[in-house]
């Protein structure tokens, strides 16, 4: 019996595939969280970003104004209705069955 190995191929096909699915559940979680960010003139939303490092398989969602973070962590500020703080915390624990399901889809297809 002769065996073929083509680990370092597999390797390759698996990290591509599993940068493109860190991004599609970066995406899915920006796009929920961008729903429950409070919203007065709508800049803090609009900020908001998706971006994967491939090279170590990082993925990360942000949103980039001055008062971003305290938006996210101050619990008695008020917001309009279905906006809040922890929108991203939140989302990303709720949503975490289907994150996890769409990072894991591209590398699926790639198994075949």
């Amino acid at each position: 019996m002769d065996l073929d190995w083509n680990g370092d191929e597999v390797e390759a096909l698996l990290t591509g595939a599993g940068g493109d699915g860190l991004l599609l559940g970066a995406e899915h979680l920006l796009q929920v969280s961008r729903t429950e960010v409070p919203i007065d003139e709508a800049t803090l939303e609009r900020s908001g970003v998706a971006s994967v490092d491939r090279d170590d398989l990082v993925a990360a969602v942000s949103y980039d104004t001055k008062y971003a973070v305290r938006q996210h962590e101050e619990l008695d500020y008020r917001h309009a209705e279905g906006r809040k703080a922890k929108y991203l915390e939140d989302p990303m624990h709720n949503e975490r069955e289907t994150i996890l399901a769409l990072i894991a889809a591209p590398m699926r297809e790639e198994l075949g």
